[in-house]
Order: C-alpha cells, then sequence, then structure tokens
C-alpha cells in the first residue's frame, strides 16, 4: 500500500511538473503550433511514455507492463479517432490558431479530472458487481459494429445542452479579447468565445470517454495502470492534433480498424468468465489491426470527400 501510495504522488508531482514546464515555458507566448514543433512534442511525449514503461516493468512486472502498453495503445488510437471532432469545433468557431493550444492544454487538465473519477467508478463497479463487465463488453461490441456501419455526420457544436445552458446564464463577447477566458467590459462579467469553444471541447470529451473507460477496463483492472495509460495518451493527444489536422483524412479507414478494436476488446471482456486471453495476445492483435487500417488507408482512395469549411462562422443559439 504504501508502495503504491508513492506511485500516485509521484506520477501526479511528475505530470503537474511537465504541464507546467509546457504552459509556462514552452508555450508562455502564445503562438500557432507548425507540424515540426508538434511532431517534436509529440515524440516527447511517446517517449515518456515509453521510459515510463520501463519504470513499470521494474517495479510491477511484465504482465502490467504489457497492460499498460495495451491500454495506452488502445486509448492513443481512440485518440486519433477523435481529433477530427476537435478541428470540426475549431472550425466552426473560427478559433485563432494561436490560441488553439491553450485550449486543449486547459481541456485536457479538465479531461485528467475527469477521467479518474471515470475509471474508478468503472473499476469499482467491475469489481463490487461483476457481472458488470457483461454490460461493458456488450456496449462496446454496440459501439464498434455502430462505427463500423455509421455515416459521417454533421457535428454541430452549438446543440451542445452545456453550451446552451451556459449561454443562458452568461453573455458572451464579440470577439476573443487577447485569448482571455473573461473579461470585464462597463464593469460586466462577460465570457469570451474561447471559453465557449473550452466548454465544447470539454463536454466532447466527456462522450469520448464512454467508449474509453470502458475499453481500458477491458485490458486492466489495476488503477493505477488504467489511469496512467489513459493520462499518457491524453497528454499527448494536444501535439498530434497539430501534427496531423492536416493529414487526418489520409487514414480514412483508421475509424473502421478502431471499430474492429472496440468490439474485440468487448467480446474479450464477454468470454473473461470462460476464456482470459493474453495481454500480450490483446496487444499484438490491436497492433495489427491498427497496422492494416493504416495500411489500407494509404492504399486505397477516401471513402468519403473532404468536407468543406463552410458555415464555420459563430452563431447565436
Amino acid at each position: 500500500m504504501t508502495t503504491q501510495f508513492w506511485f500516485w504522488i509521484g506520477f501526479i508531482i511528475f505530470i503537474l511538473a511537465m504541464l507546467t514546464l509546457d504552459l509556462g515555458v514552452f508555450q508562455r507566448r502564445a503562438h500557432e503550433i507548425k507540424p515540426k514543433e508538434a511532431l517534436l512534442w509529440t515524440g516527447f511525449w511517446v517517449s515518456l511514455a515509453l521510459i515510463f514503461c520501463v519504470v513499470v516493468y521494474y517495479f510491477k512486472g511484465a504482465k502490467s507492463t504489457v497492460d499498460f502498453l495495451t491500454a495506452y495503445l488502445v486509448e492513443y488510437s481512440l485518440s486519433i479517432d477523435n481529433l477530427f471532432v476537435f478541428l470540426v469545433i475549431f472550425s466552426y468557431f473560427r478559433v485563432p490558431a494561436v490560441f488553439e493550444h491553450k485550449i486543449l492544454f486547459w481541456g485536457i487538465l479538465g479531461a485528467m479530472i475527469a477521467r479518474i473519477l471515470f475509471i474508478m467508478a468503472g473499476i469499482t463497479l467491475v469489481q463490487k458487481l461483476e457481472w458488470t463487465i457483461y454490460l461493458f463488453g456488450a456496449f462496446l461490441v454496440y459501439l464498434g459494429i455502430k462505427m463500423l456501419f455509421q455515416e459521417p455526420e454533421d457535428i454541430e457544436p452549438e446543440h451542445n445542452p452545456a453550451l446552451k445552458l451556459f449561454r443562458r446564464f452568461m453573455p458572451i463577447s464579440k470577439d476573443y479579447q487577447a485569448g482571455h477566458f473573461f473579461i470585464r467590459e462597463n464593469g460586466k462579467l462577460l465570457a469570451t468565445p474561447l471559453m465557449v469553444v473550452l466548454i465544447a471541447i470539454s463536454t466532447t470529451d466527456v462522450v469520448f470517454a464512454t467508449d474509453s473507460v470502458p475499453a481500458v477496463i477491458s485490458i486492466t483492472r489495476d488503477l493505477f495502470i488504467a489511469y496512467t495509460s489513459n493520462i499518457f495518451a491524453i497528454l499527448g493527444l494536444r501535439s498530434l492534433f497539430f501534427a496531423l489536422s492536416g493529414l487526418m483524412r489520409m487514414f480514412d479507414y483508421l475509424s473502421h480498424g478502431i471499430s474492429v478494436i472496440l468490439t474485440f476488446v468487448g467480446v474479450k471482456m464477454l468470454i473473461s468468465h470462460w476464456l482470459e486471453i493474453p495481454s500480450w495476445i490483446t496487444l499484438v492483435v490491436i497492433v495489427a489491426i491498427l497496422g492494416l487500417s493504416i495500411i489500407i488507408s494509404l492504399v486505397k482512395p477516401p471513402k468519403y470527400p473532404k468536407p468543406e469549411n463552410t458555415e464555420t462562422g459563430q452563431k447565436e443559439s
């Protein structure tokens, strides 16, 4: 228990130090993130995750290391599929490129807090009521099949209930006000469109958690492994967004691969009482599915045309 406690303390201090260094030093001056810088940061966060694997192996053994890698890969692949939604939100609200990093930073900070609550609730539920693992498994199979046959849909952030509620009680300024979330104008407190976009991003992440949390629970019920793999994937999401924002539609069949992964881990949960699939087999299967979907995306032409940036202006509800 003492060792586990210090694991948590050390991990939290490390992540907070990295976030402080990121925002307070490297991103202190708001600027547009170029692909080269984004790729360097992506490599940095992936490298940190791999270094963390060594720490996990030293203190918790080979199985926990494979579980971490598998969960990290699943969460990262789900994050990649969700990047397009972020891109649409930024385009819809015409967010200046210099402020995109700030929104993602604070959005991810909120996601880190929300994910620990979701994961703790999920693991506790499975431990207390073991039969709920079949509900999680069935839900993942349903999501996987739905994603496989689902046509692309228009994303309309203004229909977000949280945004409607926020607009009802808080007046919004007309422009981005140099990147502030709130301003005072004639003695009246106003939210800026930047705060509106942050709410849209944060509530969208809650929706994303409905598939990512059951997916990670299907791989491990170790709270520390489940949470740390989730957080490393989330931390790498910002830089990956800027690195791939112009190339996302190249991987047109990636969503199909992710749907197969969700279905696979869902089936894994459903049959876990009768057949326990080893962690290393799960890792190999997931890597193979991702690799195949990326290869198909590069070889075959896009299934759907690239959407045009029409109706991207900010609308009043």
